[in-house]
């Protein structure tokens, strides 16, 4: 017998349909797959088979922001006393200073990405990653877009709301609510990690994707770089580890440092030509 009308709207949501249910403590799990499930689908639609992952602050600026604010703050004491700016003046000295680290990020992810088009392989076959939002992240978006090549930026949900940078291929932008989740989708496709200067959100990345590959859960190698060894061994005493006997030799042959992007960029096309048995047009063709 047909359902009427009034006896349709008595029937209740079927589960999946439950905004509610899906919100609740009890909907963790679901939540928690949905993260997993969704980007895996749309990332073997995309035929993306490896990422080179950029990490690094959401602070630094692109040099011609940093220069046009220092420039703003000097203008504003030229006429008068320059001490109720010096605190101002200083930051945005070091904006500029450390600016330098975007515009190599951006310069660094195009190099990437238009060796990885020249591949002869899918265009999709490698791509850079980022997480999504300003800073180091749009740097690397900003360089793989100005390459012609596509890619992928991981959001997540911040109390103040990260937007994501315009940089990114639309269909390869996800949004996620679990960092740890966010953490998986960064390092399974990973095949190179290149960290930027950055604060706790990149030691965090980096020293997830350092104790994957110490304890050998990661199922394959992954190439990590430390762009800029002044800032890195300025920030973390990696030789002190050793010498306190916490990490073996083995586990600092992990880390290499860049300081140039030609560098970075040699580091990544070795490794990577050899563990992906990549086979390439013309060697370092973009130097």
């Amino acid at each position: 017998m047909a359902i009427g009308k009034r006896e349709t709207e008595k029937l209740p949501l079927v589960a999946y349909r439950n905004h509610q249910f899906l919100e609740s403590s009890d909907g963790r799990t679901l939540r928690i797959l949905s993260e997993y499930l969704e980007p895996q689908a749309r990332l073997r639609r995309a035929g993306i088979h490896h990422t080179v992952a950029f990490f690094g602050s959401a602070r630094i600026r692109p040099r011609e922001e940093a220069l046009r604010k220092l420039q703003e703050l000097e203008n504003r004491g030229k006429d008068g006393d320059l001490s109720p700016l010096a605190a101002e003046l200083k930051k945005a000295r070091m904006d500029l200073d450390m600016s330098q680290y975007y515009e190599d990020a951006r310069e660094l992810s195009r190099l990437v990405t238009a060796w990885a088009l020249s591949l002869q392989q899918d265009s999709r076959f490698l791509v850079v990653c980022s997480g999504g939002g300003p800073g180091i992240m749009e740097a690397a978006n900003r360089g793989a877009s100005e390459a012609g090549g596509k890619s992928i930026g991981l959001n997540i949900m911040l109390p103040a709301e990260q937007q994501p940078n315009p940089y990114i291929t639309r269909e390869l932008g996800f949004l996620f609510r679990y960092f740890f989740m966010r953490k998986l989708w960064f390092a399974q496709p990973a095949r190179a990690l290149i960290a930027f200067p950055g604060g706790f959100g990149t030691l965090d990345e980096l020293f997830e994707m350092l104790t994957l590959l110490q304890t050998n859960k990661m199922g394959h190698r992954v190439t990590i770089v430390l762009y800029g060894s002044d800032y890195w061994k300025r920030a973390i005493n990696f030789e002190y580890f050793l010498e306190a006997g916490t990490i073996s030799e083995e586990d600092l042959k992990l880390i290499r440092f860049a300081d140039t992007t030609q560098e970075a960029f040699s580091i990544i096309q070795e490794d990577l030509t050899r563990i992906l048995h990549v086979r390439t047009v013309v060697r370092h063709p973009f130097i």
